[in-house]
C-alpha cells in the first residue's frame, strides 16, 4: 500500500508526529519515538521552515528506531534524503510568492525524482492564528484571515482541481490558536481530498474536536517537544 492510500483510507483517523531535527537532542529523540511506538503514531513527519542539521541522519536515526513511516514535511529545496519513505510536496497555495508555489520545486524535481521516494503533490494552505510564525516569516507570504473561510474553501477548491492530492490547513508551528472549527468543516463539504491539519493543536481535546470538524490526519509537532509523553493522549482522541 502506498503512503498516499495510507493516509487516505476513511476506516480511521491518523496522527503524524512533526519533529524538527534542530529541536531534538538525540536523548529527546529516542524519547519521542518510543512513545510513538507505543500510542500507536501513524506517522512522522520531518522537518521545518528553518532547518539547519542533517535531515537525512535525523531520519536514519528514527528508521533505526521505528517502522512507522518517516516523511518529509519541507520547508525548502535542501530538505530532501532518500532516507525517508516520501515526501509531502508542499505547495503554498495560500501565498502569492512563487518560489514556494512552484520555484523550489523545479529546483528539487530531479533529485527527488532520483530519490525514488514516494512524493505525494500537497496543497499548502496557512491559515492566520494570531501571531506571526516561522513559515509566514520564511516564506514572505500572508496567511489567510481565520474569519475568511470562504477564502479558504476556494483556496482548498483550486488545489484539487489542480491535481494536488492533499489538503493541508496549517495555523503555523507554536500557533496561539488551532485552525477554526468551522474552516475545516466548510472545506471538508466542498473537497473530497484528505484534510490534514496543523498547528496550535495541544491537547486531545483540541484533537478531538478537529477529527469531528472532517480532519482526517492531524499533526502535532511543538506539544510534543515540550511533553513528549503527550503523544498517549493525543492518539487516543482518534
Amino acid at each position: 500500500m502506498t503512503l498516499y492510500n495510507r493516509i487516505s483510507e476513511r476506516k480511521k483517523k491518523s496522527i503524524a508526529i512533526l519533529i524538527d531535527p534542530d529541536r531534538n537532542t538525540s536523548d529527546s529523540l529516542a524519547r519521542i519515538i518510543q512513545n510513538c511506538n507505543e500510542s500507536g503514531v501513524d506517522f512522522i513527519f520531518v522537518g521545518g521552515s528553518l532547518v539547519v542539521g542533517n535531515i537525512g541522519e535525523t531520519i536514519s536515526s528514527i528508521k533505526q528506531r521505528t517502522q512507522i513511516p518517516v516523511l518529509i514535511f519541507p520547508g525548502n529545496v535542501i530538505q530532501i534524503s532518500d532516507k525517508a519513505d516520501g515526501i509531502l510536496f508542499l505547495s503554498l497555495i495560500s501565498g502569492r510568492n512563487p518560489e514556494y508555489l512552484i520555484g523550489q520545486h523545479v529546483i528539487s524535481a530531479l533529485s527527488l525524482k532520483k530519490s525514488g521516494i514516494e512524493v505525494i503533490p500537497t496543497a499548502y494552505i496557512l491559515i492566520e492564528n494570531g501571531k506571526t510564525t516561522s513559515v509566514e516569516y520564511i516564506s514572505n507570504t500572508l496567511p489567510i484571515p481565520a474569519d475568511k473561510p470562504e477564502i479558504v474553501v476556494a483556496t482548498a477548491l483550486a488545489g484539487e482541481m489542480l491535481g494536488m492530492k492533499l489538503i493541508y490547513l496549517e495555523a503555523g508551528s507554536g500557533a496561539a490558536k488551532s485552525v477554526a472549527l468551522k474552516i475545516i468543516e466548510d472545506v471538508r463539504k466542498n473537497t473530497a481530498l484528505p484534510i490534514l491539519v496543523g498547528g496550535g493543536i495541544r491537547t486531545a481535546l483540541d484533537a478531538e474536536k478537529i477529527f469531528a470538524s472532517g480532519a482526517d490526519l492531524i499533526v502535532i509537532g511543538s506539544a510534543v517537544e515540550e511533553n513528549p509523553d503527550i503523544i498517549a493522549d493525543l492518539c487516543s482522541s482518534r
